[in-house]
């Protein structure tokens, strides 16, 4: 193994500091079967959607051409929906699947359900008028036509279509990349209107839904609990919670010219039982954009009295930061995520964090229980200049017994790595072990740009940590 030497300038440790501890209520460990059993059930529900339309003559009709296209088109079309609906309860921030998979899982596993659903949507519009047409003397378009005019139903679908056609579009990641995240959000919220829009035509004019009490029962059970999820989980309990126990910003904080910390204060902050690592969605009653949420993670621990996050401007968002004033009004959602004690499986710990994602790092450092030795922490940023909080991880490091790193310098060009350009010359496993000899015995967390985050992941993977027990959230998709 290529090693270098300890007094090497690319890793230095940051000067300490006094800090005062406070005592934090500790998460639950989150229990891993209720990922299988989430698991469980959205494929349970694939196959009873398949075994009805079995039931309901779905294979019987195979025979001829016209009665084949629109019996698959039935099919594609099932599957579609209970799809488009499951999108929806994984994003409706119902928190047993937020604690099992974690926001960050589930946001990728809404994109694929999503690009799945959507092309067999495609598939179910495509075989259903071809099949109609061939049993037809009205021809292709004329066919076309008479479905869309003359079938209940269908001009919404056409538009619910439409919505979610812009809401498909718009999540390619090249036209992802143009557009800023205040409109991105408003364009993917068209995906409830084309779900709304798709369900009168599957009433009125799908023989699968209401071939049976069965499916009749099954399809409305399934839309009253999308709809029902969200109303309660994205709605309900952050605007109750904001009613009982009202949160006002207590502190704003200028960490550096693109940098800002702010403290939020209220009765509701103990309720909201957060922990470090985790974020929030965060809503400012200052003015017009109040509207869209942001998501920002923790940059300490809760206390039972405050909450406190640090941002970088990186957006109209997050620009916004830098003018708010105290008292202002906050509505937040959350705690989200899964970078927090509950989800640790060893003693020791490795925290690795990148420019401002040193954040989440910095409020897990604070709240994980650990005996001295047992935590490092590994802090990657362009130039020391740019660390930011490292004053204050490095005070809870040494008040704590852990070890802090600051890794400094630019990215080696041309390469996929974690490392600056002092350390090129080592792999990327070899650097962490070197910095951390005997880091396969540890949990890891990350948190980062996404490029960076995945080449530490490989390096930790590479260097023997087991992959489920590195832990990291992208707030990219």
């Amino acid at each position: 193994m290529t090693t270098i030497s300890p007094a090497a300038t690319w890793a230095q440790p940051g000067p300490p500091a006094p800090l005062t501890a406070t005592t934090r209520r500790r998460p639950a460990t989150v229990p891993l079967w209720w990922r299988d059993a989430s698991g469980v059930a959205l494929w349970a529900l694939l196959v009873a959607v398949t075994c009805l339309w079995v039931l309901h003559g779905g294979v019987h009709d195979l025979g001829g051409l016209g009665d084949g296209l629109t019996s698959v088109g039935r099919l594609t079309g099932l599957l579609a929906s209970a799809l488009l609906l499951v999108q929806v309860l994984l994003m409706a921030r119902v928190p047993w699947f937020e604690q099992a998979w974690g926001q960050d899982e589930l946001a990728r596993t809404h994109r694929l359900v999503g690009f799945t659903s959507f092309n067999l949507m495609i598939g179910h519009i495509v075989l259903i008028v071809l099949g109609y047409a061939a049993s037809s003397d009205l021809g292709l378009w004329g066919t076309t036509w008479d479905l869309v005019v003359n079938y209940p139903g269908m001009l919404l679908a056409v538009a619910g279509t439409g919505a979610l056609v812009m809401v498909v579009v718009t999540s390619v990641k090249k036209a992802r990349a143009r557009l800023r995240y205040e409109s991105w959000h408003l364009i993917h919220l068209y995906g409830y209107l084309g779900a709304g829009l798709a369900l009168p035509h599957q009433l009125w004019t799908g023989r699968d839904f209401t071939a049976s009490p069965v499916s009749t029962w099954l399809w409305w059970s399934l839309y009253a609990v999308a709809a029902g999820a969200v109303l309660v989980f994205r709605v309900g309990v952050p605007v109750v919670r904001s009613l009982r126990a009202p949160l006002r910003v207590s502190e704003v904080r200028h960490d550096a010219a693109d940098v800002t910390t702010v403290t939020v204060t209220g009765p509701g902050v103990e309720r909201l039982a957060a922990h470090g690592g985790q974020f929030f969605q965060w809503r400012f009653l200052d003015g017009p954009g109040w509207t869209r949420a942001h998501p920002y993670s923790l940059s300490a621990a809760p206390d039972g009295r405050s909450l406190r996050f640090t941002a970088a401007h990186v957006g109209d968002g997050t620009e916004r930061l830098a003018s708010l004033r105290a008292g202002t009004r906050v509505l937040v959602e959350g705690p989200y995520g899964r970078l927090h004690q509950g989800v640790r499986t060893r003693r020791k710990v490795l925290l690795m964090g990148s420019g401002i994602g040193i954040t989440p790092m910095r409020a897990l450092l604070e709240d994980l229980d650990h005996e001295p030795g047992d935590v490092t922490v590994i802090h990657r940023v362009r130039d020391t200049g740019s660390a930011v909080l490292a004053d204050e991880i490095a005070a809870l490091a040494d008040e704590r017994g852990g070890r802090y790193l600051l890794v400094a310098g630019p990215r080696v060009p041309g390469r996929d790595t974690w490392l600056p350009v002092a350390a090129e010359h080592l792999s990327d496993a070899d650097a962490l072990r070197h910095l951390v000899p005997d880091v396969a015995d540890h949990d890891v967390f990350l948190c980062g740009s996404p490029g960076w985050m995945e080449a530490a992941r490989a390096a930790a993977i590479s260097a023997g940590v087991p992959e489920e027990h590195v832990h990291l959230e992208r707030f990219s998709y």
